[in-house]
């Protein structure tokens, strides 16, 4: 019984967290606890206690008197989260190929059928496997836990690249080429590809905040 109150806590957590990182809760939109309550059968601590989280995460702002609003994108903390991220990426990537494996191909063989089907909204999670994938290859499985906490800003500015068309296309070639290069257990070419994918990537989402800004 003790477990409850942080098990509902998380849920909620996780529930609001992916609802903001895919726009279905927009930039300065309301989140109003009642609501959640009431949705959910549960009390106000666990809410309370998910959106100081998403508070700390920069998610959301906490307004006194005023109210919960999940926060604007904010380009300079999703470009340090591509920093952060591109950093340890490659190490893991590199680690990932000196390791070796195969067990890349049914990621990319999902995505490819994701992009395919115009199952777009399905692509963000796909392509967050692929990369934690790589990780536990890597041996150090936790690298991707940092990343996850990095990127969030990022992931928002991701979301509204993936209805650009062909970019999703292009983005699993480049998945391709990475898992080609840790199958062939060679780290240089691993590296390479995991810089054009997420340099390339990062590019297009500048591109697209700097013109709805």
């Amino acid at each position: 019984m003790q477990n409850r109150a942080p098990q509902k806590a998380e849920q909620v957590y996780e529930l609001l967290r992916h609802s903001i990182i895919m726009l279905e809760l927009a930039p300065g939109e309301a989140i109003v606890e009642k609501a959640i309550c009431d949705r959910l059968s549960i009390s106000r601590t666990p809410v309370r206690e998910a959106v100081q989280r998403l508070a700390d995460e920069g998610l959301v702002n906490v307004l006194p008197h005023s109210g919960t609003y999940v926060s604007p994108i904010s380009f300079q903390v999703a470009e340090e989260g591509f920093v952060i991220r591109r950093a340890l990426e490659i190490e893991s990537v590199r680690r990932a190929a000196l390791n070796g494996t195969d067990d890349l191909a049914p990621h990319i063989a999902l995505m490819r059928d994701l992009v395919a089907s115009d199952r777009l909204g399905l692509y963000l999670d796909a392509d967050d496997a692929f990369h934690a994938a790589i990780a536990r290859a890597s041996g150090m499985p936790r690298i991707w836990k940092f990343i996850t906490l990095a990127k969030v800003h990022l992931d928002r500015m991701r979301q509204m690249s993936a209805p650009v068309p062909g970019h999703l296309a292009m983005v699993t070639e480049q998945h391709a080429a990475i898992a080609a290069a840790i199958a062939a257990g060679k780290p240089d070419q691993a590296e390479l590809a995991m810089r054009i994918h997420l340099e390339s990537s990062f590019e297009v989402m500048a591109k697209l905040h700097h013109e709805s800004s």
